[in-house]
């Protein structure tokens, strides 16, 4: 009963300031201040705000916001300990189970040489590799010209 008498004086004080507002020559304004006063009396009207009133007084209803409250942290402690886990059981095993056979690439598996020879080109020759050593020297020495030393 308090709540709905509130409610009805706070909307009555928001319309009262729609009408200074709005003999201002502010319309605009004061037909949004209107808007918001007509709000708690439409509360009150649908009965929202005696629902409000008993729940916010009912033990009952804050055991219930407990208990949903519990409900949550232990949605939340679940999902944390499963991201630092890598994935639920079932996801983990699939990774496993798919990590072994795709060890290498999927475009890997035929081979360079019969590609080249299905399409009618020759296959490029292979080059003997060069002495491991004389490599080396080479590419330090041209560095070595290069600073003048």
């Amino acid at each position: 009963m308090i709540a709905e008498t509130v409610c009805s004086a706070v909307a009555a004080a928001g319309l009262g300031i729609a009408v200074v507002t709005a003999y201002r020559k502010r319309y605009l304004t004061a037909t949004r201040i209107a808007a918001y006063a007509l709000v708690p009396i439409g509360l009150v009207m649908t009965g929202v705000v005696e629902w409000l009133a008993d729940t916010a007084f009912s033990p009952t209803a804050w055991a219930g916001f407990g208990v949903l409250g519990l409900s949550w942290l232990l949605f939340a402690t679940t999902r944390t300990v499963e991201r630092r886990r890598g994935g639920t059981r079932k996801e983990r095993k699939a990774a496993r189970e798919s990590a072994a056979p795709a060890a290498t690439a999927p475009g890997a598996s035929a081979p360079a040489l019969g590609q080249a020879s299905s399409r009618g080109q020759s296959p490029a020759p292979r080059q003997k590799p060069a002495a491991q050593g004389d490599d080396d020297f080479s590419d330090i020495e041209a560095i070595l010209k290069k600073h003048g030393i």
